[in-house]
């Protein structure tokens, strides 16, 4: 019998990482699920604890990869739930209940093509980061749910695999096609429900200097695809006026983002 959920955990000599990561998820009280293990060949033993744990719930695809997107297309691709998560090594699950309460969620809300989504806590400020409960183009152009934050209908990763061109911006693309897409009649569907999914370790790949001005090219590339010159006019408009470059700098200072974070949710819940 298949299982509820695929938690893919894609990893390149993780160290102690993969450790601790495999540990929460062993922790959760809901237990239906597989944990599938996609390593792209790593040479630092790290394998050796998953073996040792003998859970017939692991599995280990151990194959070369370009990068995270194609480990984390591979890893899909090989995964037997009806719906699927991805928890980087170093992130957990933020505590023993999530996959208990996105259960509870997925089954009072039953959806063909479905993304469930909530919240993640950012240990490099401290701070739950909240996510927009509406999804609309606005809300696609100026910030999507990460993906440590959402639960995807197997389905929509098989339509559309991460797109390996991009190097930092792939599974925000993914996330627009979803919902831009006419392949799936009407798109996904959305569901939001305030639940902290993931404590987010933070400053990853996408974090350096040079993989920022990357995605700020790949952000103008995937929107100039999905949206119109017109709301792209627009968003930008908007964003200028609401001062969006101050915005981020104070959401990523652990001293103003606790204060930022709390305005966001206000404003979100006032929608």
């Amino acid at each position: 019998m298949k299982p509820f959920f695929s938690v893919l955990v894609v990893c390149l000599n993780p160290g102690e990482k993969l450790k601790i990561t495999l540990q929460s998820i062993l922790n959760q009280s809901f237990t239906d699920y597989e944990i599938l293990i996609k390593d792209g060949l790593s040479a630092d033993g790290s394998l050796s604890y998953a073996r040792n744990l003998q859970d017939e719930r692991i599995r280990i695809l151990e194959k070369k990869d370009t990068g995270i997107y194609d480990a984390m297309n591979q890893a899909a691709e090989q995964a037997s739930g009806k719906y699927i998560y991805f928890l980087n090594c170093g992130d957990l699950f933020y505590d023993e209940t999530v996959l208990e309460q996105v259960a509870v969620f997925i089954k009072e809300n039953p959806s063909k093509a479905g993304i469930y989504y909530g919240n993640i806590f950012e240990r490099l400020t401290g701070q739950v980061v909240y996510s927009n409960p509406r999804i609309d183009a606005f809300g696609c152009y100026r910030n999507v749910p990460c993906h440590q934050a959402c639960f995807y209908d197997r389905e929509l990763l098989a339509a559309h695999p991460f797109q390996t061109d991009y190097r930092v911006r792939a599974d925000y693309e993914q996330f627009l096609w979803c919902f831009f897409t006419k392949e799936i009649p009407g798109g996904a569907n959305f569901f939001y429900r305030e639940i902290l999914i993931a404590d987010y370790e933070g400053g990853g790949f996408s974090e350096s200097k040079e993989n920022k001005k990357r995605s700020a090219a790949e952000h103008k590339e995937i929107t100039g695809r999905y949206m119109s010159r017109g709301q792209l006019f627009k968003y930008k408009l908007v964003l200028w006026m609401t001062l969006a470059p101050v915005r981020t700098m104070i959401a990523g200072n652990p001293k103003t983002a606790g204060i930022y974070n709390r305005l966001k949710k206000l404003l979100y819940r006032g929608r």
